[in-house]
């Protein structure tokens, strides 16, 4: 197949880029940069609303996962407007585009988050719950609308919303891990807070699940089962041989952080992957701790 990539160099990019020339397939990436394109490679500014359309004629697929990283800094006006703008503009670039081709591709994954459904508490959430009403959840909105132009050209459009993805650089290891190591991890607040996690290996078996089978609209990218931030707390802690008696209040958080902080820290989303499973997905890391001793390069007990 040959599979066009946006984000191709973040994280999750760059282990589908591996993992799909590994079985022998071509990938296009889809670049902001000219000066590093390699031959194949397709520049794009959605800023300034370009692309290279001839690039992504005759495709197999295309995996839209670029956008500006939500926890990288406090969040100004200027960081939220980046943050939205980088999902809803370059979304509905690639979606025109695509739905104008000659020989367009069959099926676009086109990245949300599960953001989408807000701070839930104890809900169960599955792709049938009802969106939120904070920052990320009206930005999580909005950037699947914005691929409706290639849904109604009649391309299989289906959106993963992305849990927090456990691996060795990834989101949450980058920030935690330093400090509990250091012994001065703990959990946040009451601890209750859900947080839904994916492994970085199922992620992108899930992906590769979602280019090749009939599936269209959200499928939540997330483990089988959430876990609270105090059983999350627990698995790092039991781990890394290191104590976690001492909580993080939330006020700390958020001083350190402002918003960004907040929301990330203490929101709560017991989402469940419904559609992955009933598509017959099959977890190679099932449990929390599993996926850690990956991330951590830590072996079983």
């Amino acid at each position: 197949m040959r599979i066009a990539i946006t984000g191709a160099t973040g994280l999750i990019g760059r282990a589908l880029t591996d993992d799909l020339r590994g079985d022998g397939h071509q990938v296009v990436r889809v670049t902001r940069s000219r000066a590093h394109a390699a031959d194949g490679d397709v520049v794009w500014d959605p800023d300034a609303d370009r692309i290279d359309a001839a690039g992504l004629e005759g495709l197999d697929g295309v995996v839209h996962l670029a956008g500006e990283p939500i926890g990288a800094a406090r969040w100004s006006d200027d960081t939220k407007r980046r943050i939205r703008d980088s999902r809803v503009r370059g979304t509905d670039l690639l979606a025109r585009t695509l739905a104008g081709l000659d020989a367009p591709p069959p099926v676009l994954v086109s990245s949300s988050a599960v953001g989408y459904y807000g701070d839930r508490g104890d809900e169960v959430l599955t792709e049938d719950s009802t969106p939120g009403d904070d920052f990320l959840a009206g930005v999580c909105v909005a950037w699947e609308a914005a691929a409706d132009p290639a849904r109604d050209a009649g391309i299989r459009v289906v959106h993963p919303r992305t849990g927090v993805v456990i691996a060795a650089d990834g989101p949450l290891l980058d920030k935690v891990e330093l400090p509990f190591r250091l012994g001065i991890g703990g959990r946040i607040g009451s601890g209750r807070q859900y947080v839904p996690w994916i492994s970085l290996t199922d992620h992108v078996r899930a992906l590769r699940l979602l280019l090749d089978e009939d599936l269209a609209g959200p499928v939540n990218l997330t483990g089988p089962e959430p876990v609270t931030n105090a059983e999350l707390t627990r698995a790092l802690g039991e781990i890394l041989h290191r104590p976690t008696v001492l909580p993080i209040p939330t006020f700390a958080i958020s001083a350190l952080y402002g918003e960004m902080g907040r929301t990330l820290a203490s929101v709560s989303q017991r989402a469940r992957p419904a559609r992955l499973l009933a598509a017959g997905f099959t977890f190679v890391h099932p449990d929390l701790r599993s996926a850690l001793r990956v991330a951590l390069r830590r072996p079983a007990a």
